[in-house]
C-alpha cells in the first residue's frame, strides 16, 4: 500500500523549494523516514506547526521512490512547546532528537524500543503540567544516552568489568572497552572517574532516580562526559548538540515556593502550558525511563552484539 498512516516524533526539519519542507521523523513501526511537507512554510498551511522537532504526532503518509510525502497530520502531544520555552530543557531535546537519529542509520528498518524510548524522554524532560519537582534536563539527557546506547547493542557497564566480568566497583573507565574496567584490564588513557559518577550514570541506567537527582554538581560533570564520549566513540561520529547543551544548576526555589524565574508555586495550577494529550498505548509506555530496557547490558564488551 502506498499510503500508510503511523505515530511519528519529528527529528528534523530541512526547507527545500519555496515553501516545502523535508521532515525527518522516527516512527513505530516503520524506523526511520524522510518526507516532504508540501506547504508548511506558507501562513496558511493547515499543519506547519505540527511538524515542529519534537512533535509526536499522528502522520498519514505517501510512499515515494525517494521521500515519501506527508498527506495529513494529527498531533499527540504537543511537547515542542514545552521544550521551547526553557533553554536547557531545549538544548537536551535538540541532543536527544539528534541521538535517536545517529542510533537509527538505516532508514525504513523497524527501531520500536528507539521510539518508546524518545517518547518517554522527551515527557521526561517536559514533565506532566503540576509536576511539584521536574527531573533536570541534563540527567534526562544522560539517562536518555545510555539506555539508548544499551538499546542499539552498545550496553556499557558501570559496575562489573567490561572485560573479565570481575564484580565492581572499579576506578577505570574505557570507552573503548565497553565501560568500566580492573586494574587489570585497565588499558593505558583510560579515565580514573569518581566512584560516585559511574554510581550515578548505573543509577540513570536503572532508573533510580531518587539517588540519581541526589547525586553532586561535581559528579554530575563527569558523569556526563562519559555519557557523551561513549556513543560518539562507538558511533565514530561526533553529536554536534551534546557540547551546547546548558548544564547550568538549577536555582533553588525561593522561600514562599516560587520558582527561581518567578512563577508559581511548585505543585499550584500552571495555566500557560496546555495538558500533553497521548494515546492510551503511548501513556502506558510514557514512564519508560522509569526502567531497564527490556535487555539488561551485557556485562562483557565482547558480549556486545548489535541488535
Amino acid at each position: 500500500m502506498k499510503l500508510y498512516r503511523d505515530e511519528a516524533v519529528v527529528l528534523r526539519t530541512q526547507k527545500i523549494g519555496e515553501a516545502d519542507r523535508v521532515i525527518t521523523l522516527l516512527t513505530r513501526t516503520s524506523g526511520r523516514v524522510r518526507a516532504v511537507a508540501k506547504g508548511v512554510r506558507r501562513t496558511t498551511s493547515r499543519f506547519g506547526a505540527r511538524l515542529e522537532p519534537c512533535m509526536l504526532a499522528d502522520v498519514q503518509l505517501h510512499r515515494g521512490r525517494s521521500l515519501d510525502v506527508v498527506t495529513q497530520v494529527l498531533t499527540l502531544a504537543p511537547y515542542a512547546r514545552a521544550v521551547a520555552d526553557d533553554y536547557p530543557r531545549y538544548t537536551a531535546a535538540a541532543a536527544m532528537l539528534e541521538t535517536a537519529e545517529r542510533l537509527t542509520p538505516e532508514e525504513r528498518e523497524p527501531a520500536t524500543q528507539q521510539f518508546l524510548l524518545l517518547v518517554g524522554g522527551l515527557r521526561a524532560l517536559v514533565g506532566p503540567p503540576h509536576a511539584p519537582v521536574r527531573r533536570p534536563p541534563g540527567l534526562v539527557l544522560d539517562a536518555f544516552i545510555v539506555r539508548s546506547m544499551a538499546v542499539a547493542g552498545w550496553g556499557a557497564s558501570f559496575d562489573a568489568c567490561a572485560r573479565c566480568g570481575e564484580p565492581g566497583p572499579h576506578r577505570g573507565f574505557a570507552v573503548a572497552a565497553g565501560g568500566a574496567v580492573c586494574r587489570s584490564c585497565r588499558p593505558p588513557g583510560a579515565a580514573a572517574p569518581a566512584p560516585e559518577s559511574l554510581q550515578l550514570l548505573g543509577a540513570l541506567l536503572a532508573g533510580d532516580w531518587d539517588g540519581a537527582v541526589a547525586s553532586t554538581e561535581r559528579d554530575r560533570r563527569e558523569a556526563s562526559g562519559l555519557a557523551a564520549a561513549y556513543p560518539q566513540w562507538h558511533l565514530e561520529r561526533g553529536i554536534r548538540s551534546l557540547p551546547l547543551v546548558d548544564r547550568t544548576p538549577e536555582a533553588p526555589p525561593a522561600p514562599d515556593g516560587r520558582q527561581p524565574d518567578g512563577g508559581p508555586p511548585d505543585g499550584a495550577p500552571h495555566h500557560g502550558a496546555p495538558d500533553a494529550t497521548e494515546p492510551e498505548e503511548l501513556a502506558a509506555v510514557a514512564p519508560l525511563l522509569d526502567r531497564l530496557p527490556p535487555q539488561p547490558p551485557p556485562a562483557r564488551a565482547a558480549e556486545v552484539v548489535r541488535s
